[in-house]
């Protein structure tokens, strides 16, 4: 080592790790860095859970009583935005963050100064986002799939929205490269890929989907930007542009992103599951096979969200049977979480209750999926709250209750405290009764035709949508519980033992989906 080198590592170690402040702005500590994304993801939980509010009060009776129309869109745009990039996005990259060098017995992410970086983007891009309402003429207000011809009319806050999708878009695809270098090139010795644990597997198909579709998204909504202000015509007709291309290029992206959404989401409940069913997982390599399924299918099905666009037959019948497809490997899946439970010695901690949740709420959300999926059936439920029925049962007591099943779980690991047993109970048993109390009656306002994105409705629907709106009243301050349950954990409370989950049943805290035991337990003697 020569002198100078000598020099500046002695250097380095006088001015001592970066305090305060600093620490989190400038750390490559994935575990640093995953707590950033979790608690940014829970700050964007509940400013996206604000504007559901707005939204379900001004549907709580017909007439307009609170906001404007346009007001009220731009609700509906920014609520789902804020939701799928700001709250549950961050949210898995955080779990990812946390866990995936952990599992894999590796010392840190593959590329951590990137690391830093994919989530220092995030709050620059929200803020410009959330900026978007306080500009003349106001944000976008054309839904979250921003359709061209009604996008291209809104004021000076459309190139911020666009320029902040793509900076999300941007922390994505670098985080998942990152996922992908320390998945592939990271493992212990011995630990092949089918010996990953399955939260690591889905992570890993997950990653190489954002790859494959953020520049979809990206070269969209490029697209929309040069449309308004260089006068090219890729979606206006009159210029012999065409809008319904704009869709079919927005679901090519849009369809493999709710796979992005919900895959981490299997991961964590395949981690959950045997643990306190205290039986290995049934049938490991089928669950990386159905995820490998599911991954592939989601990019051949995205018309389905257009049937009523005015494609050929042929067109609408193979987006219905490879939609219907589907279902094949998600079953294999759910019917894999049944058999792992099937006479194991289960006990019923709040991870265990969400994981259960999860399983029993986001089944019924698949049904309605399947209904969705049959073309004739669809031009009845097409923009109707039958859809927003439909993303809630996946996108909430999916996506949302995986990760709060996955930050009970793992909270006392990363804290050293335990968190409240009883607080936590009575935090899911609190969100699941209200949540369906929220979303079950939108099935059948939109089954009555109700439509979406309207902020009045005729006085039939009156009394669903009152309903609804308590339900989802009671949905938010419910979730007052959970931010309350998780800053007292960070803060204190009684420590946690070596194996968490071990009470007196002699469980590992964390059994893996297949042997080996990961780098957080020593392997058990083999008898």
């Amino acid at each position: 080592m020569s002198e100078a080198t000598t020099h500046d590592a002695h250097d380095h170690h006088d001015h001592g790790p970066a305090k305060g402040l600093m620490r989190w702005v400038t750390t490559t500590n994935h575990k640093d860095i995953g707590t950033l994304y979790l608690l940014f993801s829970l700050l964007m939980f509940f400013v996206g859970g604000a504007m559901a509010m707005v939204i379900r009060a001004e549907l709580f009776a017909p007439g307009m009583q609170i906001v404007d129309p346009y007001f009220f869109n731009q609700m509906t745009t920014n609520h789902a935005l804020i939701m799928i990039f700001g709250a549950v996005m961050p949210a898995f990259v955080g779990l990812a963050n946390w866990l995936l060098p952990m599992m894999i017995g590796a010392p840190d992410m593959a590329l951590p100064r990137m690391n830093n970086w994919s989530f220092w983007i995030l709050p620059f891009a929200f803020s410009m986002l959330i900026g978007t309402l306080f500009m003349d003429g106001g944000a976008p207000a054309a839904g979250w799939t921003i359709y061209p011809p009604l996008v291209l009319q809104t004021g000076d806050a459309f190139p911020f929205m666009i320029f902040a999708i793509h900076m999300m878009g941007i922390s994505s695809v670098m985080g998942a490269i990152n996922v992908i270098a320390t998945i592939l090139n990271m493992r212990a010795p011995g630990m092949t890929l089918m010996k990953m644990p399955l939260f690591v597997w889905t992570w890993l198909i997950t990653a190489y989907l954002l790859i494959a579709v953020m520049p979809v998204l990206a070269g969209a909504v490029t697209m929309l930007l040069t449309d308004k202000y260089f006068h090219t015509s890729f979606f206006t007709a009159a210029g012999g542009g065409d809008p319904v291309m704009y869709q079919h290029i927005f679901w090519f992206f849009g369809h493999p992103e709710v796979y992005i959404l919900i895959l981490p989401a299997f991961g964590i409940v395949s981690q959950i599951i045997p643990t306190f069913a205290r039986k290995q997982l049934f049938g490991y390599s089928s669950m990386v096979y159905a995820t490998a399924s599911i991954a592939f299918l989601s990019f051949i099905v995205w018309a389905h969200h257009m049937f009523t666009v005015g494609m050929p037959v042929a067109g609408e019948l193979f987006f219905m049977y490879a939609t219907m497809l589907i279902a094949v490997p998600t079953g294999v899946k759910v019917f894999n979480w049944v058999s792992t439970m099937w006479k194991g010695s289960m006990t019923f901690e709040t991870p265990m209750l969400f994981a259960l949740g999860f399983v029993v709420l986001f089944t019924i959300g698949g049904f309605s999926g399947l209904m969705l999926a049959i073309a004739p059936s669809d031009f009845q439920y097409h923009d109707t709250y039958f859809v927003v029925a439909h993303f809630h049962y996946v996108l909430v007591t999916g996506a949302i209750y995986a990760i709060m099943a996955g930050t009970y779980y793992w909270l006392p690991k990363w804290t050293g405290h335990m968190y409240n047993e009883t607080l936590g109970k009575w935090h899911f048993w609190l969100s699941t009764i209200t949540v369906n109390i929220l979303f079950f009656p939108q099935h059948f306002l939109g089954l009555a035709g109700m439509p979406r994105r309207i902020p009045d409705y005729s006085v039939q629907f009156a009394e669903f949508n009152m309903i609804s709106s308590i339900g989802g009243f009671a949905f938010g301050l419910s979730q007052l519980m959970f931010a309350y349950i998780v800053i007292s954990t960070i803060r204190g409370g009684k420590k946690a033992s070596d194996q968490v989950w071990d009470g007196a049943k002699g469980l590992e805290w964390t059994l893996p989906s297949p042997p080996p035991y990961h780098s957080f337990t020593e392997a058990p003697e083999v008898k």
